[in-house]
């Protein structure tokens, strides 16, 4: 039996042209009595603000659709309109199923009523019968792993308590169209991998889910297609790793264009962040990769390549070359030096340049600052110093097979011996 392909099917999700706009007053205004006095005298000045522009866009039965873009681009608005919450300024919306959203998990709890009150609160809210949820109380509990709390009050609870209660609430039954907002992260790690696995259950029993979520590896397991929006644009959709990928190249050609004029802002900007008497100076500094092209994005296991190049005013027959990496927080990672490395150097005299390679970067994600230095063999008299001026970051969010944890990779290796 040949099963019909998405353009020969109906699709239970549909807008046409969904324009959201948002009128907003140019100032703040401090009190509702203020508002109300310049309201009446005509003296407040609105802004529009377009949150989504123009959007068409078709959704079929069974699908995952990923949703990214960066923080404003209208993805939780989006979900909104789908979701019947926002009504769009322009276009036409139509949706065939019922909705579930999971925009917030626990915003309709009450804190003051115990977890067993709020399931039947927060049933009703979602439009489930009373009967209905009595009979599946013991599974939603269980799920959520409350069942030692569930007859405490609810500000008794941690944030992802709560979040979980919410969670097994909204999703205890199978829904026809399924939204979910940024809550894959819930819970501790068993309860985001039991999240995880009811709703891929969902999907293989039929639901068609719309997915937010800042995690691209995520968006790149679970989703049959992503869209792209930025600025309330649709930039791109198709397959998830097509659009993951050109996502992810977009940004990182963003990260290198900001920290390539953060560090001509910095050059300009230099003190109190460099010191010395200048006999020898260093007149560039540039972070590189193995084929000699500045570069400022990086993952683990990259070569780096620093390329200090100075000028010596007079000659100098002790000059020592250092570099020292911090991360965000301050933390001094690593210091060598050209003195400990052994490397003999001759009178400096005039212009030349140093190379310090680093052949596999063992860092794993941040963003690190580079100090580099020229002083006297005895450490007495330093020539140049920059002090973290220069950055680069390591970005491994593509890769699922790198350390997530810490400062460095070891390169270790796992064994089991029985």
């Amino acid at each position: 039996m040949n099963l019909p392909t998405a353009s020969e099917q109906t699709p239970v999700i549909q807008l046409d042209g969904v324009t959201v706009e948002y009128q907003a007053a140019q100032e703040r205004i401090p009190s509702f009595k203020e508002y109300a006095i310049r309201w009446l005298k005509r003296e407040i000045r609105y802004q529009r603000f377009t949150a989504l522009r123009d959007i068409t866009l078709q959704v079929y039965p069974g699908e995952i659709l990923g949703i990214i873009g960066p923080n404003g681009a209208g993805k939780s608005t989006l979900l909104k309109v789908v979701a019947r919450v926002l009504h769009p300024t322009r276009g036409r919306v139509r949706i065939a199923g019922r909705v579930f959203p999971l925009l917030e998990l626990g915003a309709g709890f009450d804190p003051e009523l115990t977890g067993r009150e709020n399931v039947y609160l927060n049933s009703a809210i979602l439009g489930f019968p009373r009967r209905d949820v009595e009979k599946r109380f013991d599974h939603i509990v269980e799920f959520a792993g409350l069942q030692e709390f569930i007859d405490a009050p609810v500000r008794t609870y941690s944030t992802g308590m709560g979040a979980r209660l919410g969670f097994s609430v909204a999703t205890d039954v199978q829904p026809e169209i399924l939204i979910v907002d940024e809550i894959l992260g819930v819970g501790d790690a068993n309860f985001q991998k039991k999240s995880f696995e009811r709703i891929q259950q969902f999907q293989a029993d039929g639901s068609t889910i719309l997915l937010v979520t800042h995690s691209l590896q995520k968006v790149r397991e679970m989703c049959t297609r992503v869209i792209w929006l930025e600025q309330g644009n649709l930039v791109m959709e198709g397959d998830a790793e097509q659009v993951v990928g050109q996502y992810l190249e977009r940004n990182k050609k963003r990260e290198e264009s900001r920290l390539q004029k953060k560090r001509v802002v910095q050059k300009k900007k230099e003190a109190p962040k460099r010191w010395g008497n200048r006999k020898v100076e260093i007149i560039d500094v540039r972070i590189e990769n193995g084929h000699d092209e500045e570069q400022h994005v990086f993952q683990t296991g990259d070569e780096l390549r620093l390329r200090i190049r100075y000028h010596a005013h007079e000659p100098v027959d002790d000059a020592v070359f250092g570099m020292a990496i911090h991360n965000h927080k301050g933390i001094h990672i690593t210091g060598p030096n050209t003195q400990v490395a052994g490397l003999d150097l001759p009178v400096l005299r005039g212009q030349g340049e140093v190379l310090f390679k680093v052949p596999a970067l063992p860092l794993l994600d941040g963003l690190y600052h580079i100090s580099v230095a020229i002083v006297d063999e005895q450490d007495t008299d330093t020539y140049d110093y920059h002090n973290r001026l220069y950055d680069f970051r390591i970005d491994n969010v593509d890769s699922s097979s790198i350390e997530k944890y810490g400062l460095v990779t070891l390169g270790g290796q796992w064994e089991l011996l029985g």
